[in-house]
């Protein structure tokens, strides 16, 4: 699996740092996983197109993680593209289908794709759930940040495990979700001494890849709080293992 990381940041706007977004390509196949805004624009500077994603993963519902769905929508709208365009699938929380509907009421007819080009797939936000498609496998779970967050382990057909928090506070079920995993992608919003509820600091995040025994941990969603922080040297009291610190753009293989 190839992964390049489109926004390493949150909702707060810096000139280096976009909202969340990582793609990943397996074999043949895109998958996106969350889509905040800036993200259709991030897809550009990377030399991707947005034409090309077969599937986006949605985490939860928190505009800094779903607002360019708008972007995306409308551009696949225009006729050229919509003419070319093949159909792509939305897995998401369970709630999607009703926060998709929402979100077009706005907008009327601006955001209305042809029937059968965009497929949905809900995944249980009360326990585990899990998904199959053509060259992977998708296992979610409840996490501890919002009613709809999940966390969403991603599986190749060899194997190759990559486990993508979305946002969440310290909880077991992360640690389920990541046992084992070749990559474990982990929100590290606040630095020690500033925690807040629902998020993660960057010695609880190497605690749970320890715990989880991950190959690999990835830090990323980091406020400017955290980013001016010693986020390393935190990690590190929990965390003796490869560790990588997200930037836009940068890539890595599985």
């Amino acid at each position: 699996m190839e992964i390049i990381i489109l926004g390493s940041g949150t909702a707060i706007p810096l000139a280096d740092r976009a909202s969340p977004s990582i793609a990943i390509f397996i074999e043949d196949q895109f998958l996106l996983m969350d889509i905040g805004p800036g993200t259709v624009r991030q897809l550009a500077l990377a030399g991707l197109s947005h034409e090309d994603i077969d599937y986006i993963g949605i985490s939860h519902f928190h505009p800094d993680h779903t607002a360019d769905l708008i972007h995306l929508f409308f551009a696949t709208r225009h006729p050229p593209i919509l003419k070319r365009r093949k159909p792509f699938t939305i897995i998401g929380p369970k709630g999607l289908n009703e926060f998709l509907k929402l979100l077009r009421r706005p907008y009327g007819k601006w955001l209305d794709l042809p029937a059968g080009l965009m497929k949905i797939e809900e995944l249980n936000t009360e326990e585990k759930d899990k998904k199959e498609f053509d060259n992977f496998k998708v296992l979610s779970a409840p996490l501890n940040h919002s009613p709809h967050s999940i966390g969403l382990r991603i599986e190749d057909n060899s194997g190759r495990v990559i486990v993508y928090s979305g946002d969440t506070g310290y909880c077991e079920a992360i640690v389920d979700l990541a046992r084992g995993a070749d990559l474990l992608i982990l929100e590290s919003s606040f630095p020690e001494g500033e925690e807040v509820e629902g998020h993660l600091t960057p010695s609880q995040a190497g605690d749970i890849a320890t715990r989880s025994g991950v190959k690999r941990l990835f830090l990323t969603h980091c406020y400017p709080e955290c980013l001016r922080s010693e986020r390393e040297t935190q990690c590190r009291k929990t965390y003796q293992g490869d560790l990588i610190l997200a930037t836009d753009l940068m890539s890595l293989s599985v």
